[in-house]
């Protein structure tokens, strides 16, 4: 078993910046392939970024893409998400997420993860 937790959500006024962590344990003798998803009322979870068990490919939903930055450091089995620019429509509640597998590449579809973070709330003013 993983247990993830996330931290670094709050509110923040549009334009500015948030940096999330997802802090793993429990089973981490190894690396994970990893993900964050987010979830605004009303509106299904969506997928946000992902990272690769390396750090050495990663991927963006359109949305995001040049204003977040998905990073890992194995050492200290955390994922972060940097967010920059951030927009009203950021709001939501963020989650980070761990593929038991082993994948080699990225992980995109929320069914592809097996544990989930318990999600972190951020909220973008405008």
């Amino acid at each position: 078993q993983v247990q993830l937790v996330e931290s670094g959500g709050g509110l923040v006024q549009a334009g500015g910046s948030l940096r999330l962590s997802c802090a793993a344990s429990g089973r981490t003798s190894r690396s994970y392939a990893m993900g964050w998803f987010r979830q605004a009322p009303g509106k299904e979870r969506e997928f946000v970024a992902a990272i690769s068990r390396s750090g050495g490919s990663t991927a963006y939903a359109d949305s995001v893409k040049g204003r977040f930055t998905i990073s890992r450091d194995n050492a200290k089995n955390t994922v972060y998400l940097q967010m920059n620019s951030l927009k009203s429509e950021d709001t939501a509640v963020y989650y980070c997420a761990a593929d038991k597998g082993h994948t080699i590449g990225v992980v995109i579809r929320p069914s592809g993860y097996d544990y989930w973070g318990q999600g972190t709330q951020v909220t973008v003013s405008s």
